[in-house]
């Protein structure tokens, strides 16, 4: 069906609808060669290029933490390799003024948004140069400025937080305002996720779901977990549209969420969309996906890398060479090696911040335990 939709479209001159092409479809702009197969929509100057370089920057990026947590510095990290294009096609699609809900891959959306690298970094050793005072998990990222609010580690709990959030929208009459909230494949077993999905139809929210399909739940495959032809499809049973997008094409993923995310800004409610892709590595660093899946699958994903098949788009039209992206990742590597240098010389959190950012007004009894804690600290 897809297939049939894509040529017809590029024969007829046309940009074709990832609405039209629907949940059992598969909407895609650029095939795993580079070439693209149907009429590109226009993209923001400079857009494609940034892309490309913020998935460059990821992937590096998740090496060097990957390889800290080997070394025993940080105690865990969970990585994007190979969903790049789905983190960043679709996290590119909101505005400034959105308030984003994550699940566990989608770091770069942050730093897309402007979180800086430090404290992306130091979110993940949790010592003083974390503005959250090392009180998360690794990898639950938030960054007030950015609006990019921290996962909560129960699989599909954000989902029902973005709805809440997408409501209060609506009573404020934030107008221009929407939400993002991202889930992996697993997540749709949850009980979040009926709850959040049927909310947020009901009130006609102004939110975009982005299912990141990487085809495993830790060790469990789709196909154990759910007996839909496809997740998008679930979307009809909650009353919303579904979206089925091929997840390694970072430009439709970036069509798609910025045609959803448009839509809920005019007050037409949410959208679903699944995006579908493959997760290269582990679940996280905890994980060994030999033990449950037969690699030579991933050896398959491999050839259909977001990077490589964006960047050849990109040097097919003259807009990146071989010596953009030297120059590009030596810069990059620069970055992250000062960012990591400046972040592990930091000092421990303080003890005293255990207290602080949880009553405007401390109560007694918590007051009592901070007086305490003050006084064995200073004997």
């Amino acid at each position: 069906m897809a297939a049939k939709t894509k040529r017809s479209a590029a024969a007829s001159g046309t940009t074709p609808d990832p609405y039209e092409i629907g949940p059992l479809g598969l909407y895609q702009l650029v095939d795993e060669t580079g070439a693209e197969v149907a009429v590109l929509p226009e993209f923001p100057e400079g857009l494609p290029v940034r892309l490309l370089e913020a998935m460059l920057f990821q992937r590096a990026l998740d090496q060097r933490m990957l390889n800290l947590q080997r070394q025993g510095r940080i105690g865990f990290y969970g990585t994007a390799k190979g969903q790049e294009g789905a983190v960043l096609g679709s996290g590119a699609a909101f505005a400034e003024q959105d308030w984003l809900f994550p699940a566990l891959r989608e770091g770069a959306i942050a730093l897309w948004r402007g979180m800086q690298v430090d404290h992306y970094i130091a979110q993940c050793f949790g010592n003083s140069a974390d503005p959250t005072k090392g009180r998360q998990m690794p990898c639950h990222y938030s960054d007030a400025p950015s609006r990019y609010v921290s996962l909560s580690s129960p699989i599909g709990t954000q989902i029902t937080h973005a709805a809440g959030a997408a409501r209060a929208v609506q009573i404020r009459g934030a107008t221009d305002q929407i939400v993002g909230g991202w889930l992996g494949d697993g997540a749709t077993s949850s009980n979040d996720f009926h709850a959040g999905l049927n909310f947020a139809a009901v009130w006609k929210a102004p939110i975009v779901y982005v299912c990141q399909n990487n085809q495993w739940a830790i060790s469990v495959p789709a196909a154990a977990q759910t007996a839909s032809e496809t997740f998008a499809v679930k979307a009809r049973a909650y009353g919303m549209p579904g979206l089925r997008v091929d997840g390694n094409d970072v430009l439709a993923c970036y069509a798609a969420t910025k045609l959803a995310a448009d839509r809920a800004r005019r007050g037409d409610g949410p959208t679903f969309i699944e995006c579908l892709t493959f997760r290269l590595g582990g679940h996280s660093s905890s994980d060994d996906p030999s033990k449950y899946r037969d690699e030579d699958i991933a050896k398959t994903w491999e050839a259909r890398d977001p990077l490589l098949r964006h960047r050849a788009w990109l040097v097919a039209r003259d807009e990146w060479s071989e010596e953009q992206q030297d120059d590009f990742l030596a810069e990059a590597g620069k970055t992250i090696s000062e960012a990591i240098a400046r972040v592990e010389a930091a000092e421990p959190v303080a003890t005293e911040t255990l207290f602080t950012d949880v009553w405007a007004t401390m109560p007694a009894l918590l007051q009592d335990q901070a007086d305490r804690l003050a006084n064995e600290e200073t004997v």
